[in-house]
């Protein structure tokens, strides 16, 4: 799943090669795409693109229309930036493009989802805080003004574990699985420590691993075409997705705790001092 490092370098990619030039169409491919019906995503046609934002995991084109098209990459969803988009339309059918926005130039983009379960979402509102997971969104832990004191009183009487409180897009907007499970190996945290239980320098610990980790994550992306931006993310990430492999910290083998529709990995000697982690219904670590 795209998360806030990678949301945030297709702003900046979509803001350099956007702003300015005029959506001549959008053109749905798969109808469940579509999270809003009026206006119409037709509406944002004919009109220029004026600004690109991002509101943790939602890419948002504002148009001078006084419109925006908000886009949700869910999952298994990606844009695909094309120097010159195919001509004609797209034809429905089985394969992974969800739906198509062409500029003025010829350029454009495609958005994309794999797999069966179609969760990518794409809204036109006349302001993104109507989008109900819009405003839901807890702050942005890159704002200027998320300080150690803002996370300490999210965190206090947060009874969940850190993993799931770092996840909750009500709580934190734009981290995810991957980055909850690269800041919490920075901060030398359990996944399943609870969130309330953190001592004052624990809080600080875990701002620093916060900040640090998703900060150079962007740095890495900054600059990168759409399309390598997936590659960047793997390589960058320490435990994630590393099952089995040696930690780069200590050299301890990565494990894993398997959830039913995702996972999670950490380091035994890092985070939880040398013990493997139960299965987490259990939540509890192994004697």
């Amino acid at each position: 799943m795209p998360e806030l490092p990678e949301v945030e370098a297709l702003k900046d990619f979509l803001t350099e090669h956007v702003v300015g030039h005029e959506i001549v169409r959008v053109l749905p491919v798969a109808i469940s795409v579509l999270k809003t019906y009026d206006p119409p995503v037709t509406a944002v046609e004919g009109h220029e693109v004026t600004s690109v934002h991002r509101y943790g995991k939602f890419l948002d084109l504002e148009t001078d229309a006084g419109l925006h098209l908000v886009t949700h990459l869910a999952r298994a969803g990606w844009l695909h930036w094309k120097d010159r988009l195919p001509d004609g339309p797209p034809r429905p059918g089985k394969g992974p493009l969800a739906l198509r926005v062409a500029l003025e130039t010829g350029e454009g983009f495609d958005l994309t989802e794999a797999g069966t379960q179609k969760r990518l979402a794409v809204y036109v509102v006349p302001d993104p805080r109507q989008i109900p997971g819009v405003a839901r969104l807890g702050p942005d832990p890159l704002a200027a003004d998320f300080d150690e004191p803002r996370l300490a009183g999210l965190l206090a009487g947060e009874r969940r574990q850190l993993k799931g409180a770092l996840r909750d897009q009500s709580l934190l907007a734009g981290v995810g699985n991957a980055y909850s499970d690269e800041i919490l190996h920075a901060a030398r945290m359990s996944p399943f420590k609870l969130a309330a239980s953190l001592n004052p320098q624990e809080v600080h610990t875990l701002y620093e691993a916060l900040r640090t980790t998703l900060t150079e994550a962007v740095e890495r992306s900054r600059g990168l075409a759409a399309g390598r931006l997936k590659a960047e993310k793997k390589s960058g990430l320490r435990v994630h997705g590393r099952t089995g492999e040696a930690c780069p910290v200590c050299g301890d083998t990565i494990r894993e705790v398997s959830f039913s529709d995702s996972s999670l990995q950490y380091c035994p000697t890092c985070q939880t001092g040398g013990k493997p982690l139960a299965d987490r219904r259990l939540s509890r670590l192994l004697k």
